[in-house]
């Protein structure tokens, strides 16, 4: 990326932070960062949709034309065709910059805001967008007591949010919107969750994976390919792995698209604004919310060439509390559920069960995964004994958001060309940035040019055949097969004995000199 690009994104950053800080006043961030968030989504779906159909209606020879000055009567027109290509449909008076124009003015400016998100949510109704659009604007809540005590006090601070997100320079504003509008958008996105769930401690970071670990993992699963069909995270969170594919890949070669589920209902909201955020257009995302281990919802789309996760960590679940589990074709096939108490190798089972045969998964575990007892050691002589291992890799500590503990990668592939394990420690590969550890490009390529070498290298990486994993007790924890490098220096102890007697030696010396001269000082002093 050019320096002028980093400085204008650097400066845009520091002023989402100024704003998203100046705006909050009394409500908790990260409560309000569904304000902020919904009302650059309200905005982008404005902008975007104006630059569309402009740029349709100038290819068609009327260069002057602009939608947002059009009458709500003749916009009409168009609805249904738009519709049917951008899955929802905005009236000019309802367009963004419209509304923000004429906010000042409006007193029942928060009724004016809930009539306008209903309207676009009811756009898509009917149509192949209405589960996209469903419930999208229900946690922008305009007339929540959180925004102020009074409906006018509420109007003042939905003003001030119109025009702070107004204000950011995000587009040229002309009524066009170029790929480098959307980039501009979704990174915005991107550092507001990344400096939410920062500042949110465990209740908000625990859904979002730093950037740059998104980044590994998606380079991991695509080692040697240029396109991929279909990607799937099962607890995909704000959506930032799965949109990593688009980054590593380009915005086309997920062919098929993007796939994933959420539990959390305001996080699954957030999963969906984003995938518009960075231009997947409806028919190219699947985002589904409930429980994936009780509930999955992608069973009519699996296999997925690529899978990414980074589950929540140690979370309880029915396991054989429920009878049905034990029979279902994700888990039985190693004849034990994870405890009630870690659901954490129910994900990884559920992963190799969805993945291709051709695919490769990376997922972020617990380090306790590796090499617990019980159950756990059952599910991973299955892993290790069906050759599904296809490397575990050692991450640094303090990279996340709500842990400082070390977190560590397992690779899944169905199809391998050894029997063996590939451990990589990556727990040097770090730089401290703000109050976290971070994995620069450099770092990543490291880990990514070993994994790809699949060979030896002392003190990094180390190819274990499978039958030396099972004569371990099945033990796949990165440190007890790569030696650590002994940082401790060689020392020869009769070079140290000589330097001790000499010093030694010249403290005697020292001692009698001093001597000398306190008995000259006390013979003159009588």
């Amino acid at each position: 990326m050019n320096n002028t690009k980093e400085t204008e994104r650097a400066e845009l950053h520091k002023t989402i932070w100024r704003i998203a800080n100046d705006l909050r006043g009394s409500v908790d961030g990260w409560d309000f960062k569904t304000y902020v968030l919904g009302m650059l989504f309200y905005r982008f779906i404005s902008e975007n949709l104006t630059g569309y159909l402009n740029e349709q209606e100038q290819r068609a020879g009327k260069a002057e034309f602009d939608y947002a000055k059009l009458s709500d009567q003749a916009a009409e027109y168009g609805r249904a065709e738009t519709v049917n290509e951008k899955g929802f449909y905005i009236l000019p008076s309802e367009l963004f910059a419209n509304v923000r124009q004429m906010a000042r003015q409006d007193a029942n400016l928060n009724e004016t805001l809930s009539r306008i998100f209903v309207d676009i949510e009811a756009s898509a109704k009917g149509s192949g967008s209405e589960d996209d659009f469903k419930g999208l604007f229900d946690d922008l809540d305009v007339n929540s007591g959180k925004l102020g005590p009074t409906v006018a006090r509420r109007n003042e601070k939905l003003v001030k949010l119109l025009d702070a997100i107004g204000d950011l320079p995000l587009s040229n504003g002309a009524g066009s919107f170029s790929r480098n509008s959307i980039d501009m958008f979704g990174d915005a996105y991107e550092y507001l969750m990344q400096m939410y769930a920062s500042t949110a401690g465990k209740s908000g970071g625990e859904f979002y994976t730093p950037q740059e670990v998104s980044e590994l993992l998606a380079r991991l699963t695509v080692v040697g390919k240029t396109e991929v069909n279909k990607v799937y995270d099962p607890a995909c969170g704000s959506g930032s792995l799965l949109l990593k594919f688009a980054k590593v890949l380009g915005h086309d070669s997920v062919r098929q698209g993007f796939f994933g589920q959420e539990v959390n209902l305001t996080t699954y909201n957030l999963c969906r604004i984003n995938m518009f955020l960075h231009d997947v257009n409806y028919e190219k995302f699947d985002i589904a919310h409930g429980d994936t281990l009780t509930d999955p919802r992608h069973w009519d789309d699996e296999p997925f060439e690529a899978i990414v996760s980074n589950p929540p960590y140690s979370i309880k679940w029915d396991g054989d509390a429920n009878p049905l589990l034990i029979n279902d074709p994700r888990f039985a096939p190693a004849g034990v559920l994870a405890p009630k108490s870690k659901a954490d190798l129910a994900f990884t089972m559920h992963i190799l069960s969805w993945l291709a045969v051709n695919g490769t998964a990376a997922i972020v575990e617990f380090p306790g995964v590796l090499y617990r007892g019980g159950a756990e050691q059952k599910i991973r002589q299955y892993l290790i004994d069906n050759n599904y291992v296809d490397a575990v890799i050692q991450l640094p500590p303090d990279l996340f958001f709500g842990t400082t503990i070390a977190t560590c990668i397992i690779v899944l592939k169905k199809s391998k060309h050894d029997n063996a394990t590939l451990f990589i420690d990556g727990s040097a590969e770090f730089t401290r940035g703000g109050n976290k550890n971070k994995l620069t490009e450099a770092h990543q390529q490291k880990i990514l040019d070993a994994f790809t070498q699949r060979k030896d290298i002392s003190h990094f990486a180390r190819l274990v055949d499978n039958s030396a994993i099972a004569e371990n007790g099945y033990n796949i924890a990165v440190s007890s097969y790569v030696e650590q490098k002994d940082t401790r220096e060689a020392v020869d102890i009769r070079a140290l004995n000589a330097e001790i007697a000499g010093i030694v030696a010249r403290q005697s010396e020292l001692r009698t000199a001093i001597d000398a001269i306190v008995a000259e000082l006390e013979g003159e002093e009588v």
